[in-house]
């Protein structure tokens, strides 16, 4: 069994390791090692301010990658994964800008895929918000799955052409405010 101090001597390991080294060892890793990847590449892409924007998103894309390649087997949040994904993404979007030509940093793609992770329509989630304190604890887990998924919504609004996707994340935003 890993304890915090395994994860923890295993991430500083790898942060001194190239990127190109670090991609290659995403191929055969565990979901331990794959969350290590994900939280160095990820530190890289925040923190490394005096590297180029192009190098900041190629460790971003290297979290996205490891994040990507950890199996969904966590029963406690499965949703951890896409949430991690949706809020890197984002940030990318905010810090270095907003790459029509790379889906990861579209904000109408980021758009899109946060409607496609949402397994509740918006009518469905509004109804089960009004009494949400008398439901099984499944329904609050899932309501409490859609307010994570979408955390990025406000952010994201001011990026996205008028049209139909943005008026429903516009909607959901305000949904979101509700959720449990």
């Amino acid at each position: 069994m890993s304890t915090g101090a395994d994860h923890e001597e295993l991430g500083l390991g790898l942060s001194t390791w190239p990127i190109e080294r670090l991609q290659a060892f995403t191929t055969d890793a565990d979901r331990r090692q794959l969350e290590a990847v994900r939280i160095v590449a990820q530190q890289h892409a925040y923190y490394d301010s005096e590297q180029p924007q192009e190098v900041r998103r190629q460790w971003a894309k290297l979290s996205l990658l490891a994040n990507r390649r950890m199996p969904g087997d966590d029963p406690g949040n499965p949703s951890c994964e896409v949430q991690q994904d949706f809020m890197l993404r984002m940030w990318v979007i905010d810090h270095l800008g907003p790459d029509d030509k790379d889906p990861d940093w579209s904000p109408e793609r980021l758009a899109s895929d946060t409607l496609d992770a949402l397994a509740l329509t918006l009518p469905q989630a509004r109804a089960l918000t009004s009494s949400w304190r008398e439901l099984p604890i499944e329904q609050i887990r899932e309501l409490r799955r859609h307010k994570n998924l979408t955390a990025h919504l406000e952010r994201l609004m001011n990026r996205l052409r008028p049209g139909p996707t943005r008026d429903q994340l516009l909607l959901w935003a305000e949904a979101r405010r509700h959720l449990p």
